[in-house]
């Protein structure tokens, strides 16, 4: 696929925005897609962020391959960030989140005599579920939702249960991919707006590399006799076994490639990792 370069205006100005409030936080939650760690995690935020307290929210870890999660938690707590697990639609990882906020808390109140409640800033690309997230913590419909990038609008200050501040912000990416597989990953998991997307060809990229990666993931999905090394012949196979014909006995493969990617994007192909650490072998 072409080299994918997305920056819309208000990317722009969300970068602007965490800049501006970075010093009125304690803390920051970086927010990344558990499947494509690497490719969700947005270096603006590094330079931006530099020495700030941060807590790594690995989320949508019931997406990912769990053979995976373990190495890339122990991956950033080798690099000195905090880390949890989450899946912010069910709420799982919650607890622990906010346990680490307590003790973030507590050490920020050290010696202190008045009490001050911890300021917590939400960062990530969009489409992280950064607004899941951000409504399991405060326990209500805080934010608006959806599974297309870009619904925050605006930064909003809200309160948890246990009186912490929670700034949000919108999602942000970075206006240039220099390694094209960045644009493909973040194009796959959905946090780039499909509108701009060559859907036929972002499915083949897909059915290419679960091909590769995750075989029997992808032949038990749709039945498929075997898995060819030609990704197009999974294609073609995968439209037949579903019946996406079109007049002609032609394949209709913008309705095959839509479904693909829908059920790559909600688990219903498997629980899948598309980038792991690197591992040094010195």
């Amino acid at each position: 696929m072409k080299n994918i370069n997305w920056y819309p205006g208000h990317m722009k100005k969300t970068r602007e925005l965490i800049a501006a409030n970075l010093k009125m936080v304690d803390l920051v939650i970086e927010v990344v897609d558990l499947r494509i760690p690497i490719s969700s995690r947005n270096p603006i935020i590094d330079e931006l962020i530099k020495d700030k307290p941060r807590i790594i929210a690995l989320n949508k870890c019931d997406l990912s391959d769990a053979r995976a999660n373990e190495l890339w938690q122990n991956h950033y707590k080798s690099m000195g960030y905090g880390t949890v697990l989450l899946n912010s639609n069910s709420g799982a990882g919650v607890k622990a989140l906010l346990s680490a906020l307590s003790k973030e808390e507590k050490i920020k109140n050290k010696d202190q005599a008045r009490h001050k409640a911890l300021r917590i800033m939400i960062v990530g690309v969009p489409n992280v579920g950064k607004s899941s997230l951000i409504n399991r913590l405060t326990g209500r419909k805080s934010t608006q939702t959806g599974d297309r990038p870009g619904v925050t609008k605006g930064k909003q200050w809200l309160s948890l249960s246990n009186g912490m501040q929670l700034l949000d912000t919108p999602g942000i990416l970075w206006p240039k991919f220099e390694d094209p597989k960045v644009g493909v990953n973040l194009a796959f998991c959905g946090s780039i707006k499909d509108e701009i997307m060559d859907l036929n060809t972002l499915a083949f990229e897909l059915i290419k590399l679960l091909g590769n990666n995750y075989p029997k993931l992808l032949q038990e999905r749709y039945k498929l006799d075997k898995i060819s090394e030609d990704a197009l012949e999974n294609m073609d196979a995968i439209a037949l076994k579903r019946g996406f014909i079109l007049p002609g006995k032609r394949i209709d493969y913008d309705r095959c490639a839509k479904i693909v990617i829908d059920e790559f994007r909600s688990g219903k192909i498997g629980n899948i990792t598309l980038e792991y650490p690197e591992v040094d072998n010195d």
